[in-house]
């Protein structure tokens, strides 16, 4: 392989790994951006975070895929990458802990909101199953089960 292709794919490589830091940087900000969104319950700040943030996804994807086929053809710039690279997978996962973090609020107001309705229509306790269909089936009243 020639010097210049061979520069080309290091820079190539180099490009990847500082397109994927800056990514994933950004999805930090918007999962912050989503827990501000959780906080005041503003779905529309809410939608344009989650909007972001598959988008953010899909781009790493790719990114990594050519991360990946770069990496092959060029491994000794791999091995001197290590290190950013190290760095994009630690804010992958502290971008994953913040991702978790806001699912665990969602769940915690979807639990408060099922509980405020269980309340509501006086049958607390009670949940939904799941049909052979699939379809969910909620008993929303009682039945007598014997006559004194």
């Amino acid at each position: 392989m020639s010097r210049q292709l061979q520069g080309e794919l290091d820079s190539a490589l180099k490009a990847v790994v500082d397109d994927m830091q800056r990514a994933v940087d950004e999805l930090a900000q918007v999962l912050e951006a989503e827990r501000t969104a959780l906080g005041a319950g503003d779905s529309e700040a809410l939608n344009q975070a989650g909007t972001r943030k598959q988008a953010l996804m899909f781009q790493l994807e790719q990114l990594d895929a050519e991360r990946l086929q770069l990496s092959r053809e060029s491994p000794a710039t791999a091995t001197r990458l290590e290190q950013d690279w190290a760095q994009v997978v630690q804010s992958l996962r502290d971008s994953q802990r913040l991702n978790q973090r806001n699912g665990d609020e969602v769940n915690q107001r979807l639990r408060q909101v099922r509980k405020a309705l269980s309340i509501l229509t006086g049958h607390a306790g009670e949940s939904g199953l799941y049909g052979r269909a699939g379809e969910l089936h909620v008993n929303l009243r009682s039945r007598a089960l014997a006559e004194a």
